[in-house]
């Protein structure tokens, strides 16, 4: 499965998405700060599944409705940040479809994600990334699941791949940064969290007009037994010094 990731830079590269779709072919895109008032309902052969409703720059989410069908989508208000209450610029934070796979008769979880801007603390978004797992395993427990976006944890990363890992989920970063637009805030800001799948490769596609790189991710239907225990047992403790805002 070929998904590709976008922030948009509130909906400034949405003309960008026709190309990226017939270059890479994707089986679903998943866009965040897209203005969800004016999306049209196909883009190339890919159809929207939908998108979020309370705030006009969201989440939407992109699919082949010709091997897929969409059997389900539900969009989640994750715990706000200072930034969230004063400036309400987002209240959905994921937005989940569940898709049967016609091709391999399954079904499969795709997710976009945004989480709280550099101005809140990692502790919190940790805790969005966490509370979105939780989400979508409620969703269709047990279904493999990729959950991906703009994750705004550009450093101190080790700590939460190992807070990821512990809840059964993987986290894989592309093969170049994602956002390179500041001096001091250059890094991997898009990239995976998943379950149930093999990640073959994460690449960075070609910047374009927004500040944020698209990303390319390549999966296939994992070959190990998704273990609901080890997905969503007790939850790691935040200890340790990446708890600041960056």
């Amino acid at each position: 499965m070929k998904v590709i990731s976008y922030n948009l830079r509130k909906n400034r590269a949405i003309s960008e998405l026709l190309e990226l779709i017939e270059r890479y072919e994707p089986d679903a895109v998943c866009l965040q700060e897209a203005d969800t008032v004016d999306l049209p309902d196909d883009v190339g052969n890919l159809r929207l599944a939908d998108s979020t409703q309370r705030n006009r720059l969201g989440l939407a989410i992109y699919y082949r409705d010709d091997r897929y069908e969409a059997v389900d989508t539900q969009a989640f208000a994750l715990k706000k940040s200072m930034h969230d209450r004063v400036l309400r610029p987002a209240h959905e934070r994921l937005l989940g479809t569940r898709l049967t796979d016609r091709e391999h008769g399954r079904d499969v979880i795709v997710a976009s994600f945004h989480a709280a801007p550099l101005t809140a603390l990692n502790s919190l978004r940790r805790n969005q990334i966490r509370t979105a797992h939780e989400e979508l395993h409620r969703m269709g427990p047990g279904i493999p699941t990729l959950m991906v976006g703009d994750y705004n944890y550009p450093v101190f990363k080790n700590g939460l791949t190992q807070r990821v890992r512990n809840r059964g989920y993987d986290l894989t970063l592309s093969d170049a940064r994602t956002y390179t637009r500041y001096k001091f805030f250059r890094g991997h800001f898009d990239f995976a969290t998943s379950i149930g799948l093999d990640i073959g490769n994460v690449a960075t596609l070609p910047r374009g007009l927004s500040d944020h790189m698209p990303i390319l991710i390549n999966s296939n239907y994992g070959t190990s037994a998704y273990k609901e225990q080890d997905a969503h047992g007790a939850a790691a403790v935040d200890t340790d010094s990446s708890d600041f805002a960056i």
